[in-house]
C-alpha cells in the first residue's frame, strides 16, 4: 500500500464507483493516482447525497438531554498567532469578521454586531473523521443572513473561511488554515456562524470567537477561529487549490454525512 504521511489511508465502503475514507485529521495523500480516485469518488458522493436527500434535508437535531458530557477539541486547541493572542487578551472587542470578495456590499461585523442579529440554536452531533462523535448545542447567526447583507455578485459559487490558526509551514509558506463550502451548503438553514456552545460563549479550544457549523458534513469542515469570509467563483488559486487546509493534504472537499 502507498505510504501516507503520519496517518494511514484506508479503503472502505462503496457508493457507486466506491467511497474512500481517510482516518485521522492530519492525513495527506502522496500518490497522485490515489488522489485522482479520491476526487472522482468525492464528486459522485456529493451528487448522490444531494439527489437522495435533497438540498434542504436537515441533519438530525437532538434534545438537551442528549448533550454529551464532554466534547473533545477538534483540530487546534489554540491558534499560534500574535494577532489572535492580542484579540483574546482584549476579550475580542477589537475582533472584526470581514466579508468581502464577490459581494456588492463588503462588511465588517464585531462580535456585538453578530449577537444583535437573529440567531439560530440547534443541538446536533459532531462526527469527526477520526471516528468519534459528540452532541452539543450551538447558537449563532445563519450564514444566509450574512450573505444577504453582503449581497453575492453573479458568478459567486463558494464561501471561503479564512481562520486565525497558523499550522505547518508548508504549501504557501504560512500554513494558514482555511476552509470552503459552496453556496448550496452556505444557504442551508443549519449552516450557522456559532458564537456560543451549550449556552456559553465559545471557549478557545472550540473556536472562539466564531466557528462554522455546517451540520451535514464531517467535523474537519467546521472551521474555527474565523477572521474573514471571502466569496469567490473558484478556490483553485487559493493555497493548494483544493478548497481547504486538510483538502490540500488529501482530504475530500465534500465531506457529506
Amino acid at each position: 500500500m502507498n505510504k501516507l504521511t503520519r496517518r494511514r489511508f484506508l479503503f472502505g465502503g462503496t457508493l457507486g464507483a466506491g467511497a474512500l475514507v481517510l482516518t485521522g485529521c492530519d492525513a495527506a495523500v502522496q500518490d497522485p493516482g490515489i488522489e485522482g480516485v479520491i476526487r472522482s469518488a468525492e464528486g459522485l458522493t456529493m451528487k448522490t447525497q444531494r439527489l437522495l436527500q435533497g438540498r434542504h434535508a436537515l441533519a438530525r437535531e437532538f434534545s438537551e438531554a442528549d448533550i454529551s458530557p464532554s466534547f473533545r477539541v477538534n483540530g487546534t486547541s489554540a491558534p499560534d498567532s500574535k494577532e489572535y493572542a492580542q484579540l483574546l487578551d482584549g476579550d475580542f472587542v477589537d475582533w472584526r469578521l470581514k466579508v468581502d470578495g464577490l459581494v456588492d456590499r463588503p462588511q465588517a461585523f464585531s462580535l456585538a454586531d453578530l449577537r444583535k442579529l437573529p440567531a439560530r440554536t440547534q443541538i446536533t452531533r459532531h462526527d469527526c473523521v477520526e471516528g468519534w462523535s459528540a452532541i452539543a448545542k450551538w447558537t449563532g447567526v445563519p450564514l444566509s443572513t450574512i450573505l444577504a447583507t453582503a449581497g453575492p455578485k453573479p458568478g459567486a459559487r463558494y464561501v471561503v473561511f479564512h481562520c486565525a490558526d497558523e499550522l505547518e509551514k508548508t504549501l504557501d509558506g504560512s500554513g494558514r488554515y482555511y476552509e470552503s463550502i459552496d453556496l448550496i451548503d452556505a444557504y442551508h438553514p443549519q449552516t450557522i456562524l456559532a458564537y456560543a456552545m451549550n449556552d456559553r460563549n465559545l471557549m478557545v479550544g472550540h473556536g472562539a470567537p466564531l466557528r462554522l457549523r455546517v451540520e451535514r458534513q464531517l467535523g474537519y469542515k467546521q472551521a474555527k477561529y474565523i477572521m474573514r469570509i471571502e466569496i469567490v467563483d473558484s478556490y483553485a488559486a487559493l493555497w493548494g487549490g483544493n478548497g481547504g487546509y486538510w483538502e490540500d493534504r488529501g482530504y475530500e472537499w465534500y465531506a457529506g454525512i
